[in-house]
């Protein structure tokens, strides 16, 4: 019984790898100033290339503080707040004291803001529907569920990440 049960966490750590490092590829890819800019492109939108994933995380998230949304977008507090501020002066996100905390800065899109979501998201389809053409739409469904069930678990998961 002890055997059969090494066998399946050998095996589990195999899988753990390969899918670290499936996310670690689809994270760098994500990542690129190449398809940000194909992005950006594509919808035909003139945006820093640092602003625009925070315009979305704003869009998708908000209202948001700025400490939350630094740790969404992996990026110091300080720097956030920068671009926070430079999104703001565009017209794209509004700024206002949160409810419970007057100290807390809280984010949220502005309609010129949405629309420039919409744009990117209307171009992100294209782009995606092109890449995964070849893709059958059951496999496209199993994936999305896949993934929506990997986040919730990661939501709820440990607080601490496990050990490589």
């Amino acid at each position: 019984m002890t055997s059969s049960k090494n066998v399946q966490n050998t095996r589990m750590s195999g899988q753990v790898k390969r899918l670290h490092l499936a996310l670690m590829e689809i994270v760098s890819a994500m990542n690129r100033a190449q398809n940000d800019d194909a992005l950006l492109a594509e919808a035909g939108i003139q945006l820093d290339r640092a602003l625009f994933p925070l315009l979305v995380a704003i869009e998708r998230f908000g209202p948001i503080s700025v400490g939350e949304l630094a740790d969404r977008a992996g990026r110091d507090y300080t720097t956030v707040s920068r671009q926070l501020k430079k999104l703001s002066a565009l017209g794209l996100v509004a700024r206002a004291s949160g409810e419970a905390d007057q100290r807390v800065t809280v984010a949220t899109v502005t309609p010129a803001g949405r629309r420039m979501t919409e744009a990117l998201d209307r171009a992100r389809e294209r782009l995606a529907r092109l890449a995964l053409a070849d893709w059958s739409e059951a496999d496209l469904d199993r994936l999305v569920g896949l993934l929506e069930r990997l986040t919730g678990t990661v939501r709820g998961g440990a607080s601490a990440p496990a050990p490589e």
